[in-house]
């Protein structure tokens, strides 16, 4: 999403934001994530501002407000590790004709895994687009592990990616599957990201059925399979024969909350923008405070600050202050147990 900014004669409106985003478990919602350029803004000098008329000035906040909730991706090592080591094991499967390796991002809430995860499915999609301009392919499948899942359960959220024709009770499992693989083989699908995996659970028989399919799909699609789900380790993930093969089989990336470094002080300072009156980087001396209210959670820190821009627009303050950070709420379990977060670095393998 690109933000304009309207001229003084009010000939161009910025964006209002009103689109809504497609899901990112669609095809076409997918490709948009994939093909969208990342937001930007650029403040009108202060003369122009004060001089717009307020219609112009509610659309001219009405955009800055939809770049601030857009969640802008930051490079951090986690995000940058997570698609080293994916490109790595695509690289390795190109011509793998046995048991080809996996890669599994595992970690608290509010880490940054999904965002990591599509990542490195847009950066890989994008570089089969260059090599390959034009092209039909599908080189990318984005699915969610189907809660309390089963077989066709899971094969029906690959036909929903895809947007297959509608199915009906008369196909069985194993009609969607080879619909499915049939697809995903001609589209030349060769990354194929599952998340929210902790649901599959190999200690219950639904979760053995349920990765008995999954294994299916990984050993009839040419395709390198990354999962992500939450601190997957006592998930009961690795449970059993079946646990301990994709262990043996999937390299393992853990993320965790941001210890009050150079990095964490560095983060704070790229998310901080938009407002007239604020003075850049002064958010980096609340270091310590915003790493204590948010326990070190990248995700709880890009919502703190982007909430904070928002209300310093509302309030036509247009400054971020610490009063400011203090009004803001945000999620249940880094206010009640911020302060007692480990704050070691985060894992990366």
């Amino acid at each position: 999403m690109v933000v304009n900014a309207p001229d003084q004669d009010g000939e161009e409106m910025p964006e209002s934001g009103e689109d809504r985003t497609d899901p990112s478990t669609r095809l076409e919602g997918w490709r948009r994530f994939v093909e969208e350029d990342p937001a930007a803004f650029d403040l009108l000098p202060e003369q122009q501002w004060q001089a717009l008329s307020p219609p112009l000035r509610d659309a001219y906040d009405e955009a800055r407000i939809a770049y601030h909730s857009e969640l802008q991706v930051v490079r951090t090592s986690t995000v940058k590790d997570i698609a080293h080591q994916g490109r790595l094991l695509t690289l390795l499967n190109q011509r793998e004709h046995g048991a080809r390796r996996g890669l599994i991002v595992s970690g608290e809430w509010t880490t940054g895994k999904t965002t990591a995860l599509k990542q490195l499915g847009r950066l890989h999609e994008l570089r089969v687009r260059q090599r390959y301009p034009g092209s039909q392919r599908i080189p990318v499948v984005y699915i969610t592990a189907p809660p309390k899942g089963s077989p066709r359960k899971l094969a029906m959220e690959f036909a929903r990616f895809l947007g297959l024709p509608v199915i009906g009770p008369r196909h069985n499992t194993i009609d969607v599957t080879s619909a499915v693989c049939q697809v995903l083989i001609e589209a030349r699908t060769d990354l194929v990201l599952v998340d929210e995996i902790h649901l599959l659970n190999h200690a219950t028989t639904a979760g053995e059925d349920l990765s008995d399919h999954l294994k299916y799909f990984t050993e009839h699609l040419p395709a390198t399979f990354v999962y992500a789900g939450i601190n997957v380790e006592q998930s009961g993930l690795f449970t059993g024969i079946r646990g301990k093969q994709l262990a043996g089989r999937c390299v393992l990336v853990r993320t965790g909350p941001f210890p009050l470094n150079a990095e964490w002080r560095s983060l704070i300072a790229s998310m901080e923008n938009t407002l007239h009156r604020h003075e850049p980087n002064t958010l980096v001396p609340m270091a310590k405070h915003l790493h204590q209210r948010t326990g070190g959670m990248i995700g709880s820190l890009s919502h703190l600050i982007r909430a904070a821009a928002i209300s310093a627009i509302l309030d036509q303050s247009e400054r971020i202050t610490r009063a400011t950070i203090k009004s803001i709420r945000i999620d249940h379990s880094s206010e009640t147990s911020g302060h007692g977060r480990s704050s070691s670095l985060p894992h990366t393998g």
